[in-house]
């Protein structure tokens, strides 16, 4: 039997909570708050043309974790496939792990590469920049979520007979 452990095991959780992370970022500060859109920061939504560009680049983003999400459950099939071969899959708690973790290295190369390198847009553009909601990003939702995850993962429950979640 393969250890639950094997990288391919871990992969489509990883992957998954990279694109449900983002996904959930673009549904929560992008449309329902308004806080922002992906590049707000350098077109800011004043005019409708404006937001018009804003919402293509958010389109743009929501089809990116699409795909990613994409990947993951296509991954998440095989390793179910590998699973009926006898090859152990991670149990809930590590797969929550690993989702959690996923997120968390979004919010953190996301928050990294578009708040503070490209300067694309802040956690809270609209109606003004606040810069302690970026570092809040990256403390909480990078830096915390990774740890969580990971805390997750390093302690799992014990496998029972049954393969899989």
């Amino acid at each position: 039997m393969v250890s639950v452990n094997t990288p391919t095991a871990k992969f489509s959780g990883f992957i998954l909570g990279i694109g449900l992370g983002g996904s959930l970022d673009g549904i929560i500060l992008h449309q329902i708050l308004q806080w922002h859109s992906m590049a707000s920061a350098v077109v800011p939504p004043t005019t409708l043309e404006a937001m018009k560009r804003n919402m293509a680049w958010d389109g743009v983003f929501h089809a990116v974790c699409w795909i990613l999400i994409m990947i993951g459950i296509c991954r998440l099939v095989g390793d179910a496939r590998k699973s009926r071969r006898g090859e152990l899959l991670p149990d809930r708690r590590t797969f929550a792990g690993l989702l959690v973790a996923g997120w968390g290295a979004f919010n953190l190369v996301e928050g990294i590469v578009d708040h503070h390198i490209l300067g694309l847009h802040h956690v809270r553009d609209m109606p003004v920049h606040v810069v302690s909601y970026d570092w809040l990003f990256l403390g909480i939702g990078g830096i915390g979520f990774l740890l969580l995850g990971w805390a997750l993962m390093r302690h799992p429950k014990p496998q029972s007979t049954h393969n899989g979640l």
